[in-house]
């Protein structure tokens, strides 16, 4: 009886620890964490000019428009400046077409459809302000050639560069 006691209790204990291995998880456990992610958007700008052609120039008055073609990031502040030009003696008040048999023809170039508010390159007085706002923006550059000038035959040109401050 002794030996059928022991075998009892082992196969008690044997029992025992088949069943406590094979329990069922009672509660599963969690750990938690963080995915930080960032994103960085940049300011860019940039600037596109047309031609402004003013055509037959027969010392009449001619008036003109161009266009300039921005696209700057959304909310990116800017200011676009028309330098002289590289006519000799050209300044951002007269600009100076030079022609093609030599000679110059005097001309300017504005903000406004009045032609009233002088394009020049000063921050802050002569220059035109806006805000970016992700799509491409044009603004209207007014161009004349005042009458009553007595220029050479030929063909007139000038180059304006534009710069876009952000």
């Amino acid at each position: 009886m002794f030996a059928s006691n022991k075998n009892r209790i082992i196969a008690a204990t044997l029992a025992a620890a088949v069943m406590a291995s094979s329990a069922p998880v009672l509660a599963a456990s969690t750990a938690t964490g963080s995915l930080i992610n960032t994103a960085t958007v940049l300011a860019s700008c940039t600037v596109v000019g047309s031609t402004i052609a003013f055509g037959n120039y027969t010392s009449t008055q001619v008036d003109q428009t161009g266009n300039l073609a921005v696209l700057c990031t959304n909310g990116t502040s800017y200011t676009i400046g028309l330098d002289a030009g590289a006519g000799t003696g050209a300044t951002t008040s007269v600009r100076k077409l030079s022609g093609s048999l030599g000679g110059t023809l005097n001309y300017a170039l504005y903000r406004d459809s009045g032609r009233t508010s002088n394009w020049g390159s000063t921050i802050g007085t002569d220059t035109q302000a806006g805000t970016g706002n992700g799509l491409l923006q044009n603004l209207t550059v007014y161009g004349r050639i005042a009458s009553a000038q007595t220029p050479l035959a030929g063909v007139y040109t000038d180059t304006v560069t534009v710069t876009l401050t952000y």
